[in-house]
């Protein structure tokens, strides 16, 4: 078997907006593609738009969403139609049996049965080609179908090539975005006197060309079996054809398989593991196959070979590498560090990517989807950057421009709120942030404790001796917020008084997405100094049994309505450990610290083989950009990034026989608490 067929990339897509088994999508496309394909089952909601157990299907989308809490942008459906064609979800729709379908990393096929044709796709890194078979002539047609925004079409009869554009875009900064897309089917395979432009619920008429929201193209073909190409710039229909001569040219659909399967399977072979577990190898290739998916790739090659992007700050093209579609709240604990073993090129050129965020846009980046979204609180790139600094992966010219922008946003809050540390000021005047001023004011300030002790290390490998000393007293400000009455982590008042009402299991309000049961424990960078606020470690190691005591009931008082990962909590049933959502991500592992590696061991291995599976419902919550899943892969081979900024990982429970990484045998049994980065250098 090759290890593409371990995969189950539906893995985590059984999930709705009230509960999550991942929110994943199904995605077709080469490891940090730019351009990814996903079948689209419903459109009655643009961000949930796939589910495993739907039965028909609306198009495949050509789709760039990280998240459905993000949505989607450059969004395009396309869809074999016969005889009477339509637009609109509701009516375009075709059933399929689920038995036929076939979901690769690197191929998807759905046998359609309303215009009985079977429709093929197969990703390169700015593209795809497609493949349409149907079973019977007449009026046969290649629909390309809007999703949101504006769309215009132009057919050009002379080379066969749709030309295709679209602002389709949500929230952040995109200035002046357009997708351009170039599709080029074979010559003299299209019928241009039957092109037909649809308009909502308007009947089609012939033409080549047409623009306007909810509009479509239909194009005749005159073979029952074609092959279209396409390619897709952010600059122009010029990069698109570019990208579109240098990555398929005069390809076949099953030369392009066969070159993306390779790709494939180049990435999941990094790490080999031996185990008589057939399900825990399914689940844990299919988990691979979810850490190469993001950052996407979002900058293109001119003529020459140099690499230029849009930039969404001001619209304009720059040059250099450039990549999107990550959130660094829950990237930075998993999937960087991973990439620091695994994918060491790619992670110097995201490194660069988002270094130069900074110069273009004058913050560093902190959610990333085209431009930026500031989903979610706090500057966690400062994790990224210092765990990438400390093994090497920085020169000192760019580490300096990186020192700068989190010294920027360490103590500047920036005009904008979706940058920078919001209520900066206010934590640089009080060693915390007041609750009056900022919603989640606990996770602001332990995040910007952390972020001090990052700026703290970058300053100390620069030879900055003041800058260290400062940010490593400021490191130690989450000590402000403790409360030794109660033993949790506490939102504090301008005039230091602990605020009043306090519920441990109350979600929200002054925590991010949990409660001060999961929040007590960020201090990854000073567990130390945690434990000494406890009163010791046999205090601290009391305190978490209590956390996987404790049932897992949540209060909803700081939120307007339940959300979803207080749901999953407590369906997943690890007491007050949230490991549906990242802030519980080390919290097993602290016990490793504190020497009890074999509660690490007991509880990790507990949660690999109770949370997660290779299934449509695989995941404990949102998977969120490889984050869960190479949670789970750090689980199985034994060791975990605790602390992203310190060159090491801690030891958890090798749960395989035996696993090679990058071609060396790994053994973290071989290894008592600490394994330094080194063994993987």
């Amino acid at each position: 078997m090759s290890y593409c067929d371990y995969v189950n990339t539906k893995q985590g897509s059984k999930s709705t907006h009230r509960f999550s088994n991942g929110n994943t999508l199904p995605l077709v496309q080469l490891p940090f593609g730019m351009a990814a394909f996903a079948p689209q089952t419903s459109d009655g909601n643009l961000r949930w738009y796939y589910h495993p157990e739907d039965r028909s299907l609306e198009g495949i989308r050509l789709t760039h969403q990280p998240s459905p809490w993000i949505a989607d942008y450059g969004a395009v459906c396309f869809l074999p139609q016969a005889e009477i064609l339509h637009i609109t979800g509701e009516n375009r729709w075709s059933g399929f049996r689920p038995e036929d379908a076939v979901l690769k990393p690197y191929y998807m096929r759905y046998n359609l049965l309303r215009p009985r044709c079977t429709f093929e796709v197969t990703p390169t890194m700015r593209g795809a080609v497609m493949r349409l078979k149907f079973e019977k002539e007449g009026n046969n047609y290649f629909s390309v179908l809007p999703v949101s925004g504006r769309y215009s079409y132009e057919f050009n009869s002379g080379n066969d090539t749709l030309y295709v554009k679209t602002d389709n875009a949500a929230g952040g900064e995109h200035v002046n975005f357009n997708e351009y897309i170039v599709i080029r089917f074979p010559a003299d395979s299209v019928d241009s006197s039957k092109v037909m432009i649809q308009q909502g619920f308007e009947d089609p008429a012939a033409g080549l060309s047409g623009e306007g929201k909810e509009t479509a193209i239909h194009i005749p073909l005159k073979e029952l079996e074609t092959e279209v190409s396409l390619a897709i710039s952010y600059i122009s229909f010029e990069y698109a054809e570019q990208s579109l001569n240098e990555e398929i040219g005069e390809y076949s659909f099953d030369d392009i398989e066969e070159l993306a399967l390779g790709e494939w399977e180049k990435r999941l072979s990094l790490i080999e593991i031996e185990t008589d577990d057939e399900e825990q190898k399914k689940t844990f290739y299919s988990c691979m196959y979810r850490a190469f998916l993001y950052p996407h790739r979002a900058s293109e090659k001119d003529v020459s070979g140099l690499e230029h992007h849009y930039c969404p700050h001001d619209g304009e093209v720059r040059t250099g590498v450039r990549f999107t579609d990550n959130g660094f709240w829950d990237t930075y604990r998993t999937v960087y560090p991973f990439f620091s073993i695994v994918a060491k090129d790619d992670l110097r050129l995201m490194l660069k990517s988002f270094i130069n965020e900074y110069k273009e846009s004058g913050w560093l980046p902190r959610w990333l989807s085209i431009g930026e979204r500031g989903c979610m609180p706090s500057t966690l790139i400062d994790a990224v950057i210092c765990d990438a600094a400390v093994k090497g992966f920085i020169d000192n010219d760019d580490l300096e421009t990186a020192l700068e922008g989190m010294l920027k946003h360490a103590n500047n809050e920036a005009p904008q709120d979706y940058f920078g540390r919001n209520g900066a000021e206010t934590y640089c005047a009080f060693g915390y942030v007041p609750y009056e001023t900022q919603k989640e004011s606990v996770n602001l300030t332990l995040d910007a404790a952390y972020g001090d002790w990052c700026i703290a290390q970058v300053a100390k490998l620069l030879g900055k001796d003041e800058i260290y000393d400062m940010y490593t007293s400021r490191s130690k400000n989450y000590k402000n917020l403790f409360d030794f009455e109660t033993g949790f982590m506490r939102a504090r008042s301008f005039s230091s008084l602990f605020k009043q009402n306090f519920i441990p299991e109350g979600w929200g309000g002054d925590y991010t997405e949990a409660g001060a049961w999961q929040t007590t424990f960020a201090v990854q960078h000073d567990i130390e100094g945690l434990a000494e606020l406890f009163g010791g470690t046999d205090k601290l190691e009391e305190k978490l049994d209590a956390l996987f005591d404790t049932p897992p009931v949540y209060v909803v008082n700081g939120y307007d309505c339940e959300i979803h990962e207080m749901t999953e909590m407590a369906a997943a049933d690890f007491g007050q450990c949230a490991i549906s959502n990242q802030p519980s991500f080390h919290i097993p592992y602290i016990y490793s610290v504190l020497g009890k590696v074999d509660k690490t061991a007991y509880w990790v291995e507990k949660l690999c083989k109770e949370a997660f599976s290779y299934k449509d419902d695989g995941f404990p919550g949102d998977e969120d950009n490889g984050s869960m899943a190479l949670w789970y892969i750090f689980g199985v081979l034994g060791f975990y990034p605790f602390c992203p900024g310190k060159p090491e990982f801690v030891k958890g429970n090798k749960q395989v026989k035996k696993s090679v990484i990058c071609g060396k045998e790994f053994d973290a049994d071989a290894f008592d608490s600490v394994i330094p980065y080194s063994e993987f250098e």
